[in-house]
């Protein structure tokens, strides 16, 4: 199994400037690429096979920076071409862009080129880096590559990956939670249970639209922009973090509490741009948590189990099976015809652990 640590880092003055140099040469030789691509392609209608070796000759700066940086761009974008013609739906490769979001290279580890010790990280040729390790590498595990970010407020992170080997054993679930997503309290479980969930984004708006008010009056390009982009930047960070925080505890909690977990397969993209929720669903962070429950259910031999979005969890009562024709949403009780009264949601949620304990059989 793979696992990655994410650490901060703190590099000296050249260190940045040699990190900035590399972040614009990956985002050159990978753009470079794409674009003799797509020309090639119009013109001989096959497909081009590009390395950035080949570029080297022409642009001598490329040299400069770490040579596996570069080839794992030409990765990135052959299965970025390999997606697209797998599904369409998810779109062809575009162009990166210096002016957004996160600058970042992955970097692989050969002959030693890459060691973390003593309060540092080696890489290659920016030699060794100060990093805040806020937790010790298992011994046995053997690192396999190393991705550098910097965030649009400044930060530098490294992000190691690592290789393990571990026997997990299937748990046979006896403890089961259905989960029902809700837009407010993220969920209600089959236990009537529901988190509280403190809304950071929510929280934050009028803040955030002040300093972002600043922003659109500055100088676009100016030194006082760029200094109020980081601080909008910062802001939007620890939105994120506070978001992240909660649903790590959240899935930790459930998965040590449980055996399986069962979930409807939402399309919440679909649902933000269908019935106009969009800040509140991306406010909730549904997707993240349901990638939480799902790996950290797995690591213990655990199961998330998916029920199909067309089942009908909220109109069937988890009393006698019985079936609404319609249920509108301004319907908050449930009330059944066999006297069976519930909160809506909590059906629905029972609903769908009884869908799973089925599926689970």
């Amino acid at each position: 199994m793979n696992k990655a640590f994410k650490f901060r880092l703190y590099p000296n003055a050249d260190q940045r400037t040699l990190l900035a140099k590399t972040f614009g040469c990956c985002r050159f030789i990978y753009n470079k690429m794409l674009g003799d691509k797509i020309n090639h392609y119009e013109e001989t209608k096959g497909n081009l096979k590009t390395t950035p070796a080949q570029y080297k000759a022409e642009f001598e700066w490329l040299k400069e920076v770490d040579s596996l940086a570069l080839a794992n761009e030409q990765l990135h974008l052959e299965t970025a071409y390999k997606n697209f013609f797998r599904d369409k739906s998810i779109g062809f490769p575009k162009f990166k862009s210096k002016h957004r979001g996160n600058h970042s290279y992955t970097s692989n580890l050969v002959n030693g080129n890459i060691a973390i010790a003593d309060g540092f990280l080696k890489l290659p040729k920016l030699g060794k880096v100060k990093i805040r390790q806020h937790r010790e590498i298992p011994y046995e595990y053997k690192l396999k590559s190393v991705t550098v970010s910097l965030t649009p407020s400044g930060k530098y992170f490294a992000s190691i990956l690592y290789e393990y080997e571990v026997s997990v054993q299937p748990i046979k679930p006896v403890e089961v939670l259905g989960i029902d997503f809700s837009m407010p309290e993220l969920y209600i479980d089959s236990n009537g249970i529901m988190p509280e969930y403190s809304r950071p984004y929510r929280q934050a708006q009028k803040k955030l639209a002040k300093e972002q008010r600043k922003l659109s009056r500055r100088k676009k390009g100016g030194v006082n922009y760029q200094k109020q982009k980081r601080v909008v930047a910062r802001l939007h960070e620890h939105i994120a973090n506070q978001r992240k925080d909660f649903l790590h505890k959240q899935s930790r909690q459930i998965t040590n509490a449980f055996d399986a977990v069962c979930i409807e397969d939402l399309n919440m993209k679909g649902m933000a741009q269908a019935l106009n929720f969009g800040k509140s669903v991306s406010d909730n962070g549904w997707g993240a948590f349901t990638q939480m429950l799902n790996y950290k259910l797995a690591e213990q031999g655990k199961r998330l189990m998916k029920i199909d979005k067309w089942f009908p969890s909220s109109k069937t009562c988890s009393s006698c099976g019985a079936v609404k024709a319609e249920l509108p949403l301004s319907e908050r009780i449930y009330r059944c015809d066999c006297g069976f009264v519930c909160d809506r949601d909590v059906n629905a949620a029972i609903n769908i652990k009884n869908e799973g304990m089925r599926l689970l059989a």
